[in-house]
């Protein structure tokens, strides 16, 4: 039985976040990169959790995703912080 399409975009574009984000060509790993694919998500579900209020498994996975995201800018504002501010800056994280 073939599942039927989902309404909306729900498609994330991997490829174009790492290309923008990426330090050099095939970077995967970097902390920018890795926040970013995590923002992407955030934001997707966050739309998700706007029309389904009761779905508490998925606003489970946002908040461990929101720690992870936190950790990553944590852990990138002690080693290099002209890079925290460029990602945040480029993210529009903070006001």
């Amino acid at each position: 039985m073939a599942k039927s399409a989902p309404v909306g975009d729900t498609t994330i574009d991997k490829e174009a976040i790492i290309k923008e984000f990426g330090l050099k060509d095939g970077d995967t790993g970097s902390s920018e990169v890795q926040i970013a694919l995590l923002t992407a998500r955030v934001k997707h579900l966050t739309e998700h959790l706007r029309v389904n209020r009761k779905d508490f498994h998925s606003r489970r996975g946002l908040i461990a995703m929101t720690a992870r995201r936190r950790k990553l800018l944590d852990y990138l504002k002690r080693k290099e912080f002209n890079r925290y501010t460029a990602i945040l800056e480029k993210l529009g994280l903070r006001k």
